[in-house]
């Protein structure tokens, strides 16, 4: 029996725009074989920068390009974060984020999440009983892993709070152009005048994952040192893959990418929330309007730890919801709906249902 696997969060390659990447290759490295085959500088490819910031209305020193926005991540946070420093995260929230932070040492103030985003008014009443933090996380767009969407008015508030209590917003938004339903917001980059917000976002979503290109978008002092932690870990990022995705990108290949990308997702999250509503009424969940991520709560007293093992016996896996949190959510489980076509899905969900039926007889 082949696995049926919700866990990752990848496209499939059957939505990766190959023959297009594979000519943006030959392109790229004929046209300027120089700037692609040498080590550049740890700001990255000059004429990938330059579309960047263009496209976001900075100028060139404001951004960084890294291989991956996971190393974008690590070198802000190794920047900013000292040991004992209070982190605002969100509840729940990236996994990885979480142990990046903890093995730095940060105090991690979790605040909920809900449907439209942090819960700014616990947030707010954290920092009125006098919680100063350093950083504050935020995933806005179709959040990992709940896919939930920051709404304006929240990403309003956020900046006030940033502005008046002295912290630096973490705007981590790699799933922003997924975007299928809905009107797109605003960037709190976008709407920044005070300086405190630092900007994360990423090609594998949009190009392929194996390209490995993220950049950060901020203050020219925050990059500046940025790009001189970058210096001394590596010398550069990767100029070729560099230089791949900025011709993708300037070719018009991306425009095309991201349409495919999001009508399959689209397709793709249609059959999760239709196969969950028949298969396990039981589930509880907010359908996105983008990104790769179904977040379930099941009812209270289930065991997701007993439903994992199960279900991977059944030959479907998942993430669990306590992976993300830093207590509780033992009813709760993460379902990735961009690695499965229509199909798997239908057969992981009748899975998945089977395994949570057959836990829950043997407690009658």
């Amino acid at each position: 029996m082949s696995i049926v696997s919700f866990a990752r969060g990848a496209p499939s390659l059957d939505i990766i725009a190959a023959e297009e990447l594979a000519e943006a290759a030959g392109r790229a490295l004929r046209a300027d074989p120089a700037g692609a085959f040498s080590y550049g500088t740890s700001a990255g490819y000059t004429p990938l920068l330059d579309w960047i910031a263009e496209r976001e209305g900075v100028a060139r020193e404001q951004v960084v390009t890294t291989n991956g926005s996971m190393q974008a991540d690590a070198f802000l946070f190794e920047l900013l974060v000292e040991p004992g420093d209070v982190v605002v995260v969100e509840a729940p929230s990236y996994d990885r984020t979480l142990l990046a932070l903890r093995k730095l040492g940060a105090e991690l103030l979790a605040i909920p999440l809900e449907e439209d985003g942090i819960d700014v008014g616990a947030l707010e009443a954290a920092l009125a009983e006098g919680a100063r933090p350093k950083l504050a996380h935020i995933i806005p767009n179709f959040q990992n892993p709940a896919g939930y969407t920051l709404s304006l008015e929240k990403r309003r508030r956020l900046l006030e709070l940033a502005e008046e209590y002295d912290f630096t917003i973490f705007e981590d938004d790699p799933y922003v152009e997924l975007r299928f339903e809905g009107e797109r917001l605003p960037t709190m980059l976008s709407m920044d005048r005070a300086e405190k917000v630092v900007y994360a976002s990423s090609f594998s979503k949009t190009v392929c994952p194996g390209i490995r290109v993220g950049h950060l978008i901020g203050p020219a002092a925050i990059i500046a040192d940025i790009r001189k932690l970058a210096t001394e870990t590596y010398i550069s990022p990767s100029m070729v893959a560099q230089a791949i995705v900025n011709d993708f990108c300037r070719s018009g290949a991306i425009e095309k990418s991201i349409e495919t990308v999001k009508n399959a997702l689209r397709e793709r999250r249609d059959a999760l929330a239709a196969a969950l509503e028949r298969e396990l009424p039981e589930a509880s969940f907010t359908s996105p309007d983008g990104g790769y991520f179904l977040w379930v709560e099941l009812p209270e007293g289930s065991d997701v730890d007993l439903l994992f093992e199960n279900a991977r016996d059944n030959g479907v896996v998942f993430v669990k919801g306590t992976d993300f949190l830093i207590e509780g959510g033992q009813n709760t489980l993460r379902l990735a709906y961009s690695g499965v076509t229509p199909a798997e899905i239908d057969e992981g969900v009748s899975r998945l249902a089977e395994a949570y039926k057959s836990l829950a007889g043997a407690a009658a």
